[in-house]
């Protein structure tokens, strides 16, 4: 099994460096093939990503990603984060993954990731009006709700589709589209949410939900709000899912230039992808969960600075593999 590696920017090389010495621990012979990507590649070639990090990408089993960009580029006109949207547009890894749990709370953000705002036309025109558009096609929609339907069948057995539909177009046909799927799912409760509503209600009454389907700007600021709520951005991970091809896995964090170079960077987001990885893009269940379970007990060991404790990046890591 290959899992291509970018190690990202800022902290990203030393979180990542965390995820790969554990990922070997735990499956001894997977090959890791480590690739220039973000800030690292522009300075190198003027390219975020370039043509042979892409193929290497493409011929992968899965993808491992640090966090990237960097303040001493904001002036550029290439940036990092250029290469991170061209990267889920050629993967097509359409299904953005955001679980956050603590406690009672357990949910899953199921955010449409290849669509909308954030790939639509934009520019500015003459007169210095600047534009985004929002376009979603039913076949985008049908997509991400199947795949939110059937993760609702290994959880709760409940969808919360948010979108905004009193107002916008686009949120008029989630609403439809969605609803159309959830007649091939009747063993799964759906229940729609405006994302003001949801955006208070994960606040208030997090335990409520279990499912959030949602699309792609909604579920960038929904699934924020939900790691706030469960401890904060540096705990969480994420997987971004296609229909073939591999995953990208990467925590949704930062690059954090602020710390860069210190070792005291958490590593926990880093290594909770490195957990949906393993499930989701290695199917190595048992593995995953080992991992999960190892990260909790490291953690409440060895908690590291932004979690009120001293440990170390690396002692957090020797934690994980203590655990383990």
């Amino acid at each position: 099994m290959i899992v291509v590696v970018l190690p990202g920017d800022c902290i990203g090389p030393e979180i990542t460096a965390e995820a790969t010495r554990v990922l070997l621990a735990l499956v001894p012979g997977l090959e890791l093939d480590e690739r220039p990507f973000g800030a690292a590649a522009i300075r190198a070639g003027g390219n975020p990503l370039p043509a042979a990090t892409l193929e290497a990408c493409r011929g992968a089993d899965a993808v491992l990603k640090g966090p990237i960009g960097d303040p001493a580029l904001d002036a550029a006109g290439v940036r990092p984060e250029q290469g991170l949207l061209r990267l889920r547009s050629a993967l097509d890894v359409y299904a953005n993954l955001r679980p956050a749990r603590r406690g009672e709370i357990d949910l899953l953000i199921v955010r449409e990731l290849v669509g909308g705002l954030y790939f639509g036309a934009k520019g500015v025109r003459a007169d210095g009006t600047a534009f985004d558009t929002c376009e979603y096609h039913p076949a985008q929609v049908e997509r991400i709700a199947r795949r939110a339907f059937e993760l609702a069948r290994r959880r709760r057995g409940r969808v919360t589709s948010v979108d905004k539909a009193n107002v916008l177009e686009t949120s008029r046909l989630w609403r439809r589209v969605v609803g159309e799927v959830a007649a091939g799912y009747p063993d799964i409760a759906l229940d729609h949410m405006l994302v003001d509503n949801c955006a208070m209600q994960l606040v208030q009454a997090p335990a409520r939900f279990d499912v959030i389907l949602t699309e792609n700007m909604f579920g960038d600021i929904l699934s924020d709000e939900a790691s706030a709520v469960t401890g904060g951005l540096g705990l969480a991970g994420s997987a971004s899912l296609g229909d073939a091809g591999p995953g990208l896995f990467e925590p949704v964090h930062g690059s954090a230039p602020d710390i860069a170079g210190r070792g005291i960077a958490n590593p926990a987001g880093m290594l909770r992808s490195a957990a949906l990885l393993l499930e989701h893009g290695l199917g190595l269940g048992e593995q995953a969960r080992r991992l999960d379970s190892a990260l909790d007990r490291a953690l409440a060991a060895a908690p590291p600075v932004d979690q009120g404790g001293s440990a170390t990046t690396r002692e957090v890591g020797d934690a994980v593999l203590a655990a383990l």
